[in-house]
């Protein structure tokens, strides 16, 4: 028997709780401006990610590490500013919460305080235990994140598929049960084997969304400027693209600086 989808005016970490309860799968995006957060908001996503991704798709780097606390700051206020429905989740950037709780805290709080978001989401598991707890103490909601920590890139070496092996695979099971017990709201899982990823999500009572994690979790996740196939170089398996904006917008730009040249923009109905 098929249970009527709820309506949700807005989405709150209750909220994505009640879709798992309800077997209602989660959708959720990055976004990192005002403009392309009043989009996604406006086309139902659950779950806004501010995602630290910006230091790649909106910054150029190769990795995650370089952006800052106040950058991330910068684009979450934007995202703020742009939804009326989703639920904006943070990334804590490198750096701000992986040495000491009590900066953990301090860095949570900034984000909630500076620019409005609703949760944080932070990489890693026991390790980083104690950090999520002094978060969690202070009333803010945690996202957890296991599997492909791209954080720490550079201690993987690569960004091939995690946990394959038994003992990584038994590390993250436990390292999702104590995120559980430690009060997250939800995991995301990146870039784990499908089975271990849908034994996770069974195992756990609260959500799970996955990236590259298979169809047996919770809810999905994508960069948004992947799935518009605005970045062009980047095709792993896991990512589906619903459109090419990168051809699109390149002769659309191209036939632009065409018109300019040959005089044709503007013509007289464009001029006042």
């Amino acid at each position: 028997m098929s249970v009527a989808k709820k309506e949700y005016k807005r989405v709150t970490v209750k909220s994505i709780q009640d879709m798992k309860n309800n077997g209602e799968k989660i959708s959720m995006l990055t976004a990192y401006d005002y403009t392309m957060a009043r989009i996604v908001d406006g086309a139902g996503v659950d779950v806004i990610l501010v995602g630290d991704s910006a230091s790649n798709v909106m910054a150029g780097h190769e990795t995650t590490l370089p952006i800052t606390l106040d950058q991330m700051i910068y684009h979450a206020s934007a995202v703020v500013r742009g939804i009326d429905r989703a639920l904006v989740v943070v990334d804590l950037p490198f750096g701000s919460y992986q040495s000491d709780p009590k900066e953990a805290l301090r860095s949570a709080i900034r984000i909630m305080k500076e620019s409005g978001a609703h949760a944080v989401k932070l990489e890693g598991g026991k390790e980083i235990k104690d950090s999520i707890k002094r978060i969690l103490h202070a009333g803010i909601p945690v996202m957890g994140h296991l599997g492909l920590t791209p954080q720490s890139i550079y201690k993987f070496g690569t960004y091939t598929v995690r946990a394959k092996e038994d003992e990584e695979a038994e590390k993250l099971k436990a390292d999702a049960k104590m995120l559980e017990r430690s009060g997250c709201f939800a995991i995301v899982l990146e870039k784990i084997p499908a089975h271990l990823a849908k034994e996770v999500a069974e195992s756990v009572s609260i959500p799970v969304i996955g990236i590259g994690a298979g169809p047996g979790v919770d809810g999905q996740v994508l960069v948004l400027h992947d799935l518009l196939g605005m970045t062009h170089e980047f095709n792993p398996r896991f990512l589906r693209r619903y459109m090419h904006l990168y051809e699109e917008m390149t002769g659309a730009i191209g036939q632009y600086v065409k018109d300019v040249k040959s005089k044709d923009f503007p013509n007289e109905e464009e001029s006042y």
